[in-house]
């Protein structure tokens, strides 16, 4: 195997040094979807030490169009994603130290998961775990790097304790879509340059070739080829709760959970988001139409019916899931559908 990473170890960049602290290297995956998979491919392929990958989901035929690691026997057996994942990667590199956990990545394990890890990957799909993984990275200064991809947009920063701006800082500058890949859609190529941006990252991370660390905010429109770099150095907040002069790391509190609840003799979970907000109900309304699901409402309200569930979304985020009574079921529809 002495041959297997010549071709990196010829990058200067790298060279054999690198590639040394490479394979001593822990990266935490958070999502094996469109992006982990991705993710967690390309670190096996360069010779990781250690992968930890977390995903709640399984393999559904809808995600073998961008999610590189899964077949359609995945699909049809629906494997949990971090499971196949798992299976792929030994098969890829069996020189990796390969830990798959089937979950959601709430604070409480990823508290439990930090310890060892050198930097964090975030292929997650809403934003609630991101805030999480923010004020972890914050917390035990690991860097970690933003990754979002959705139609044919995407976007990637990395995040330096210390000594970049944190994503609660971004948030009050950066516009970040609120859209999703089961309500607008996606193409392949999208999820790959997100991909690409975030590993290149990741390498000069591992590596720790610190000043070659990409210091703006990327983001892309690849059907309107379109390609925008942000410096973000002036966006750092001294105030701010998760990385400033005084951290309290507010995402890490219950609190700021999405609250699910079991509603007492119905097959039902009601979700209730951290903090309420305004949902235009029309728009959402004809999004699900075109997903197929069958729609009805009232200015209140609307229910969508698809596949045996029906939900219903009341304006201030608030939902009724029907035809299910599993907590962790119904927090994945829902942030599908509202990110």
């Amino acid at each position: 195997m002495s041959e297997r990473y010549s071709r990196q170890v010829l990058f200067p960049s790298i060279g054999e040094a690198g590639q040394q602290k490479i394979s001593q290297k822990h990266v935490l995956i958070i999502g094996a979807g469109a992006l982990g998979s991705g993710n967690a491919e390309t670190l096996a392929r360069a010779g990781i030490g250690r992968l930890t990958i977390v995903d709640r989901d399984y393999v559904e035929a809808s995600n073998l169009q961008r999610q590189q690691l899964y077949t359609e026997a995945d699909a049809a057996e629906k494997l949990p994603k971090a499971v196949a994942a798992e299976k792929r990667l030994r098969a890829i590199n069996s020189e990796v130290s390969i830990r798959s956990i089937i979950g959601d990545a709430t604070p409480e394990m990823l508290e439990e998961l930090i310890a060892g890890v050198d930097l964090i990957l975030d292929s997650t799909d809403n934003f609630e775990t991101r805030m999480a993984l923010n004020d972890i990275s914050q917390k035990y200064n690991i860097p970690w790097i933003y990754g979002a991809c959705v139609s044919s947009f995407g976007m990637s920063f990395s995040i330096l304790p210390g000594r970049t701006p944190c994503l609660n800082c971004l948030l009050k500058t950066v516009p970040i879509q609120g859209l999703t890949c089961d309500t607008a859609g996606i193409i392949a190529p999208a999820v790959q340059m997100v991909i690409a941006h975030q590993t290149a990252e990741a390498l000069k991370i591992l590596v720790e070739d610190w000043g070659a660390i990409r210091t703006s905010f990327v983001s892309f429109d690849l059907w309107r080829n379109q390609y925008t770099s942000m410096k973000m150095t002036k966006a750092k907040d001294k105030g701010c709760l998760s990385c400033g002069d005084i951290k309290t790391f507010p995402y890490l509190e219950s609190e700021n959970h999405t609250k699910t609840t079991v509603l007492c003799g119905r097959d039902t979970v009601q979700i209730r988001p951290p903090h309420q907000q305004q949902i235009n109900l029309n728009d959402l309304a004809g999004q699900l139409q075109r997903l197929g699901y069958r729609i009805n409402g009232n200015p209140y309200l609307i229910s969508a019916e698809a596949d045996e569930k029906r939900i219903v979304i009341f304006h201030d985020g608030r939902a009724l899931i029907h035809g299910t009574k599993d907590l962790s079921q119904a927090k994945t529809i829902y942030q599908r559908l509202l990110g």
